[in-house]
């Protein structure tokens, strides 16, 4: 059986290191025609850091990235409104959270991946069933390939999804993102820390992800599709968080204007299915979500893992039914979750009783939702 894996961002070269350790025939088609450096930061909870640990890419994560020790949410100077030290998570699963470059790791899982299963420069077109165990696919340079399986593993714009799923809806938060890495020394008060700093609708967060390297993030209210003048997007960034703490403001001045990327904020509308006969969808492909649990590459990840296992046992290959039935619960959940985190976050009135609330939940309620979203179910290996 083969299965050919449409995209190669951080779940479809997960997917196929996966597959790599099960034994399982693939091949994974990516559009670019050579993968260089893209994004920012990303945050790699324990239940990610799991799975890479059991496709023997943990170390190498570790060596370039930087372990969270605290994850804060504050004000806009800093003082905390929900502090939550990572001790009792790395007790528990062997490691906190580690912030890396997304280039970083999409390059250590490349260098895993053997070169023969990725293709490069082949744009996904269309895909048509030839009879109900076999899928041509085709693509914008005229190729076509004849498989088994088709998997989407091509982001939140998914032209798979849009094929099989054409009702499909993107939801658009009314938030829009800035994102950059600067580089840049801050005091060692900031070397394993997460902050996010929620200000009047709008917010900040940054950490570290390597030595010299801090990623940050910037979120306000604003039209989707919005534009930027790039020669004045820095000084437009540090007027709108001029009365955050200086760190902000350090912060963006030490990027330039060319490396700061602006994003709408976007999920996508839970769907019913995630496949539709031998084709389905993984990570953003099937079930984006906002960033505001920094769940989104850890559920791509965990849906490698869950495919990779579950195809083994099911009847001629096809996995996709039972991981949709595995993964479903909790991946809605995280989904309205997140939605729900970022529309509180922004709230115009009622901040002061929002800080109040989120300061008064207890440690052990925050620990125990954290343990829940971060447990996977062991598979042999």
């Amino acid at each position: 059986m083969k299965y050919s894996i449409i995209g190669a961002g951080i779940g479809g070269l997960t997917t196929g290191l996966a597959f790599e350790k099960k034994g399982i025939d693939y091949q994974i088609f990516e559009r670019f025609t050579n993968l260089s450096e893209v994004g920012a930061g990303i945050w790699l909870s324990p239940n990610a850091l799991q799975v890479l640990d059991y496709l023997n890419v943990l170390d190498a994560v570790k060596n370039q990235g930087n372990s969270i020790e605290r994850i804060t949410i504050g004000k806009p100077d800093l003082s905390p409104i929900s502090d939550n030290p990572q001790g009792l998570i790395r007790k528990m699963f062997g490691y906190s959270s580690i912030a890396i470059h997304r280039a970083a790791l999409q390059k250590i899982l490349i260098d895993k991946v053997p070169k023969d299963k990725i293709s490069l420069g082949q744009d996904f077109k269309s895909l048509r069933t030839i009879s109900e165990d076999k899928v041509e696919v085709a693509f914008e340079n005229d190729s076509r390939v004849m498989t088994d399986f088709v998997i989407g593993a091509d982001g939140i714009n998914s032209k798979v999804r849009n094929q099989i799923f054409p009702n499909s809806q993107l939801r658009y938060t009314g938030q829009t993102c800035w994102r950059g890495v600067a580089e840049i020394e801050l005091t060692p008060d900031f070397d394993h820390r997460v902050y996010e700093l929620w200000g009047d609708q709008i917010r900040f967060g940054f950490s570290r992800i390597s030595k010299g390297k801090y990623y940050w993030f910037a979120v306000a209210l604003d039209k989707a599709n919005g534009k930027d003048d790039k020669i004045k997007l820095r000084e437009k960034l540090l007027n709108m968080f001029s009365a955050f703490h200086s760190t902000v403001i350090e912060l963006i001045k030490a990027t330039p204007n060319d490396k700061i990327i602006r994003s709408d904020i976007n999920d996508l509308k839970p769907m019913k299915n995630w496949y539709k006969g031998n084709i389905g969808l993984i990570g953003d492909a099937g079930h984006a979500t906002t960033p505001n649990m920094g769940q989104g590459g850890a559920q791509a990840i965990e849906d490698a893992y869950y495919l990779s296992n579950l195809i083994p046992n099911s009847p001629n290959g096809n996995a996709f039914k039972a991981f949709e039935a595995k993964r479903r619960k909790k991946v809605n959940l995280i989904v309205s979750q997140s939605w729900m985190t970022g529309k509180v976050a922004h709230w115009k009135y009622g901040r002061g009783i929002r800080n109040f609330i989120l300061k008064s939940i207890p440690k052990n309620l925050m620990n125990k939702k954290m343990i829940e979203m971060y447990q996977i179910e062991k598979y042999n290996s």
